[in-house]
């Protein structure tokens, strides 16, 4: 019978160490191991909180990681002492102290190369409609570790003594790869609607199977998180989306109506024929497409890996398909300007997640040219073409040359190697004019002060026009002498003025 959220076992009940069958007592010797040699830093600390009278123990993600071998610098401490008592026990101890989370019972440090967070026990939930959870503290580990979010978070080892500490079968839950809450998912969800995202993230990068139990909760509580506030929303996503695995991460968000609330345009997708029938939906196009992407992410340089921008812009780079679906004529289905239409709704769905505008800007830039190369196969495109295309990616070429391949999703291998091929052609002729015309750094022979010297104006619009005019014939020809550019600038500037106005 698993516990709820209410039947905590008193303190006194607790087992100071589980009798383990091997081999996980065994795997338990070496987390503990790890711990002492590469966290010793929390021995230490554990001794000074007890020796004031206060309990201390490790729990959640360093515990679990510990366990799976891949323990991190980051580390969580759970205490009976109040924010004000933590803050008196490490000052003098840590290197650094803030209190930016003292609101919600955290306290943060760093010690030597570890960033460490000690929060209060604490109990806290969501009211009906609050975005914020307000938080209550708790009396005793155990009835910290059943408000924790899944059993393979609930574990602890308590400090400095280093007992293992396993009351919801978290090591087992662990050994199977299977995501659990400690209580009830229905308890769980509605103390912090945001742990369903976290399900899900934890699908991708855990690469963790989820309960069934749990999914049902999920989809019949989706609609909670939507008191969550955006940006919480938003941290989970990425998260998700930098997994092993997000695919899988994806498919729990659209089978349990999270993404109707946290990306829409994502199920919208199941809806739409691919235009070359490749496959039986764009929707499943689309996870093709960003597993793709994520193969390619350690080719060229710089490379960026796990690299949210690519990622994000694979999955959304045919948004667009659902507004922009004509039946024709012959009988096929056309998806024109969908790229542009699907820039549009990248930039409104990343401003409603509150990303910053850097990343908005870098994602929808793709999204819009990602189909842009697909005229190159069809003739030869001239240099001046070549050079817009360089131009109009301007920094995100490397992550427009995965995307496009990546967008490469038939399944006819002779079509996909002339692709291929001829990618591979476009790639070697930027190479080839970037040597030659250093393309990076693609500005007309003359700038701005020049410019106003040489027509005798003052700064203004004419100024940008004229700098606009000799930055398309750079475009159009190449590289040109000053002289050149002077001779072209004045002749532009003569037939401007002698326009009637």
């Amino acid at each position: 019978m698993r516990l709820g959220c209410h039947d905590v076992p008193p303190e006194s009940s607790i087992p100071s160490q589980p009798d383990l069958p091997e081999p996980q007592a065994g795997l338990v010797a070496r987390a503990i191991a790890e711990l002492r040699d590469r966290a010793s830093v929390t021995v230490e600390l554990g001794e000074r909180f007890a020796a004031a009278g206060f309990d201390l123990a490790l729990v959640g993600g360093p515990v679990r990681d510990a366990l799976m071998g891949r323990l991190g610098d980051d580390l969580d401490l759970t205490t009976n002492a109040k924010p004000e008592q933590v803050l008196n026990l490490v000052r003098g101890w840590a290197d650094a102290v803030w209190d930016v989370g003292i609101a919600f019972g955290t306290v943060g440090l760093r010690k030597d190369e570890h960033k460490i967070e000690i929060t209060t026990y604490r109990a806290e939930s969501y009211a009906v409609d609050s975005r914020k959870p307000g938080v209550t503290y708790g009396t005793s580990l155990a009835a910290d570790l059943v408000r924790r979010d899944f059993t393979v978070n609930a574990m602890a080892v308590r400090l400095p003594s280093m007992e293992f500490v396993d009351l919801h079968n978290g090591l087992a839950d662990l050994a199977a790869g299977v995501l659990r809450t400690p209580g009830t998912p229905e308890d769980s969800f509605s103390d912090d609607p945001l742990r369903m995202m976290r399900a899900a993230r934890f699908a991708s990068t855990l690469e963790f199977t989820v309960a069934p139990e749990v999914i049902a909760a999920m989809a019949a509580m989706s609609g909670r998180l939507a008191i969550v506030s955006a940006e919480r929303v938003r941290d989970e996503l990425v998260k998700l989306v930098l997994g092993d695995d997000p695919r899988a991460g994806l498919l729990l968000m659209v089978e349990s109506g999270l993404a109707e609330l946290v990306l829409p345009e994502l199920p919208a997708l199941a809806l739409e024929v691919d235009e070359h029938h490749r496959h039986k939906d764009v929707y499943e196009h689309t996870l093709t497409v960003l597993e793709q992407a994520i193969a390619l992410e350690s080719q060229h340089e710089p490379v960026i890996a796990p690299d949210f921008v690519l990622r994000f812009a694979a999955l959304m780079h045919d948004i667009g398909k659902p507004r922009t679906r004509r039946f024709e004529d012959d009988g096929g289905v056309s998806f024109h300007h969908h790229e542009v239409v699907g820039a549009r709704m990248t930039r409104k769905r990343m401003g409603i997640l509150r990303f910053s505008t850097d990343s908005t800007d870098e994602v929808a830039k793709l999204v819009e040219l990602h189909l842009r190369f697909h005229g190159y196969g069809d003739g030869e495109w001239t240099d001046s073409a070549v050079r817009r295309y360089v131009r109009d990616a301007g920094d995100q070429l490397v992550r427009l040359h995965k995307l496009t391949r990546a967008d490469c999703t038939t399944r006819n291998r002779a079509k996909a190697e002339k692709l291929a091929r001829t990618y591979d052609d476009l790639e070697g002729r930027i190479a080839r004019l970037s040597v030659e015309e250093e393309l990076a750094a693609m500005r007309p022979a003359l700038d701005g002060n020049q410019i106003m010297q040489i027509l005798q104006i003052p700064p203004g619009r004419d100024v940008g026009a004229a700098y606009d005019h000799l930055l398309e014939l750079r475009l159009d020809h190449g590289p040109m002498t000053e002289d050149d550019a002077r001779d072209r600038l004045l002749s532009w500037w003569r037939d401007r003025t002698a326009q009637p106005s």
